[in-house]
């Protein structure tokens, strides 16, 4: 535990752009805080009409219905509109599909994974499926032979491409069936295809091709044995890498964007290279290292490329000038069937959001680079050495009667995630990584002024989601880089970085100055806040660890932890916010902090399992114990020999016995936990009989 996880289950690699959850529940709801209700029932009508111009005008507004405007997107939803959508991917008229699939895939990114399973549970891969080999064709002819194709085919064929390969990059993030589902479907070669043709493509469309090979090579065995096994695949991702020149722009968006979207698919290049590795030769890539050669080089500029204080300031003055102008009529025939008709703002704004979105990819292929901890071996059933409930309940005092020596400290929490290079990189990626995390005015979004009143929307949701995602995803970075530090033998940069006191201090005010513009405003909308919060205390368990002698608790900072560990239902916080709490405990000078961390633990030690406490953290809480109180010649001893911890100890041993047997070996990571909790167990009783034996 302890590292931030890469798992598919668990991972959206593109948060929900326009997010409703500061929405009440319910359509009636929805339909009172949409502004565009009136026009919900007219539309979906004219999805279905029997004349071509009606339908394609109005699968083209679906998509300017739901532009940042969640509460008419979820209108749309109880109208049943993926549904309708969907019967028009099958329409006689390819314009019809194309903005069909077009409307379906902005639902998709703005509106996440309960449209998208929707869009599963309503077959709509079916339809995508059919689409691949016609879009193969039609990409080889427009290549092969450019000036034989029917005038605007490529512009349909494009559209259509990038339609079809972001629903289905967004699908494959759904659930494991959908997941399979897709890799049935082969799609590396169609996929590759854009890639490999990216300077005679559209720009857009090969970054969707990129994005949806990233996200399908991510723990995902078929594709990624398929493209290790091309040579010719490999190298090819390792020259996007490299790229310096985007393809001849198109358009004037087409021009605006290239050198964004040029960023945007040489990461994920190196993303997908990193998800595959190692790569086998004959590949170029086979004698890189992805990591330090590769993914380094190209994402730390990229850290910095943005100022996010200055983005989010040039994005309030946008909006407000956008609100100030004359709002022209967007769901007029006259402008069928197209459904991009931006204003320069409207274009500048998607410029920034895109420059974000590629810090935000940044870091989250950067987070796995800072993994650096293997995952712990699992514990087997014929390796797993067990104390059995009747060894737990018939052990007493004369398991203590062995040889007086301190018990081994508990083993720290490992990290998940393959093993990249040594910490080196801290140095170059610690102060970008710390601006990052601090929070702006449009980071999350409006906090009511009361309980009472209605919760309020982001000023701009697609940038307020951009800006969440990169605080966490840099919080992510650090919690990596410092729990490989805290655990990091001599042998590597640790000890280095753990002499630098005033770094330890830096880092630590950075952290909790973040924090403060986070704000304690919980609720419904407020959830990125929260996710903060508990990424930001698995940082500071790692600072504590590496600077534990160095960093002063105050009094807030220890109530705050408390709190948070209190209040919290997820089990892996309270462990985080023992950890922290443990290493605060042991700065020699702060000998009341110690005291009321010290007491606190001993509460939750003491606890046994129930609704409200599982046995974790009661068994983090022991442990903590055990390692603060380990050296009895430090300063703040004073308060185990004269606060009577040792008689609470002694009364902590049925608790922890309690807590071992309840934890359930059949759950994931039941069986290490076990393991962990009987050498917890074993090292409490070692610790008592310790310290009664040296008669303090």
């Amino acid at each position: 535990m302890g590292k931030s996880q890469k798992k598919r289950a668990a991972r959206r690699h593109n948060p929900v752009r326009v997010p409703d959850s500061h929405l009440p529940t319910g359509l009636e709801a929805a339909a009172s805080t949409s502004s565009r209700k009136d026009a919900v029932l007219p539309i979906i009508q004219k999805i279905e009409s029997v004349d071509v111009q009606e339908r394609t005008w109005a699968c083209s507004a679906v998509s300017n219905l739901i532009q940042n405007d969640p509460s008419t997107r979820r209108l749309l939803q109880g109208k049943n509109i993926v549904g309708v959508l969907t019967n028009r991917l099958s329409d006689s008229v390819e314009e019809v599909v194309v903005q069909a699939a077009g409307a379906l895939r902005n639902l998709c990114i703005d509106g996440g994974f309960d449209i998208c399973a929707e869009m599963y549970n309503k077959n709509i891969l079916a339809p995508l499926r059919t689409f691949i080999p016609k879009i193969s064709t039609a990409l080889h002819q427009l290549i092969t032979s450019p000036k034989s194709a029917p005038e605007n085919a490529s512009e349909l064929a494009y559209e259509l491409a990038e339609n079809v390969i972001t629903l289905i990059w967004c699908l494959s993030e759904t659930s494991n069936k959908a997941l399979n589902a897709i890799n049935e479907i082969h799609l590396v070669p169609f996929l590759m295809a854009f890639l490999e043709n990216r300077e005679k493509l559209p720009s857009r469309t090969v970054a969707a091709a990129a994005q949806c090979l990233y996200v399908l090579t991510d723990d995902n065995a078929p594709p990624i044995e398929e493209l290790r096994a091309n040579s010719s695949y490999t190298s090819c991702l390792l020259a996007v890498t490299r790229a310096e020149s985007a393809p001849v722009p198109t358009s004037t968006e087409a021009l605006e964007m290239a050198e964004d979207r040029l960023v945007s698919v040489r990461i994920l290049s190196a993303g997908i290279l990193r998800n595959i590795a190692p790569v086998p030769a004959p590949s170029a890539a086979s004698t890189v290292d992805i990591d330090r050669d590769v993914i380094l080089p190209l994402v730390t500029p990229i850290l910095t490329s943005i100022s996010l204080a200055e983005a989010s300031d040039r994005v309030l003055q946008l909006v407000s000038a956008e609100e100030e102008e004359p709002k022209v009529e967007k769901l007029s025939l006259k402008h069928t069937p197209k459904s991009d008709h931006k204003s320069p703002g409207e274009r500048e704004l998607e410029r920034i959001e895109a420059r974000l979105r590629n810090v935000q990819l940044s870091l989250e292929i950067l987070t796995g680079v800072c993994a650096t901890l293997p995952d712990p071996d699992p514990v087997s059933e014929a390796d797993e050495v067990e104390i059995e409930d009747d060894e737990l309940e018939g052990e007493g005092d004369e398991a203590m009667d062995t040889d007086q020596q301190p018990p081994v400290e508990p083993e720290a929490p490992k990290a998940n995630g393959a093993p990249p290079p040594a910490p080196p990189i801290l140095p170059t990626i610690l102060v970008p990584l710390l601006t990052l995390i601090q929070p702006t005015a449009l980071s999350f979004p409006p906090v009511p002024p009361s309980s009472a009143a209605p919760t309020l929307p982001p000023v701009h949701p697609p940038t307020t989601s951009a800006l969440g995602a990169i605080h966490v995803g840099a919080l992510e970075c650090l919690n990596n880089v410092f729990l490989a530090l805290a655990h990091a033998g001599d042998s590597s940069a640790a000890p280095v970085v753990r002499s630098d006191a005033d770094a330890g201090a830096r880092v630590w005010d950075a952290l909790w100055a973040a924090l403060g513009a986070v704000g304690l405003e919980g609720g419904r909308g407020q959830e990125r806040r929260r996710e903060m919060w508990e990424v930001a205390v698995g940082v500071m368990w790692g600072v504590g660890g590496i600077w534990r002698a160095y960093i002063v608790p105050t009094e807030e900072q220890v109530k705050l932890l408390m709190q948070l560990c209190d209040a919290s239902s997820d089990e892996k916080v309270k462990v985080k916010c023992i950890g922290a709490l443990e290493c605060l405990a042991q700065h020699p000078e702060s000998i009341e902090a110690n005291r009321i961390i010290a007491t606190y633990l001993l509460t939750l030690a003491s606890s046994g399992p129930g609704p409200s406490l599982s046995p974790e953290p009661i068994l983090q809480a022991a442990s903590a114990l055990i390692d603060i109180y380990s050296d009895e010649t430090a300063p703040y001893d004073v308060n185990f020999r004269q606060g009577g911890f040792l008689q609470a100890l002694v009364g902590c041993v049925d608790s922890v016995k309690r807590a071992v047997r309840g934890v359930d070996r059949k759950r994931e990571g039941g069986r290490a936990l076990r393991s962990r909790g009987e050498e917890i167990l074993e090292n409490l009783k070692a610790f008592v009989k310790y310290r009664r034996n040296l008669k303090l």
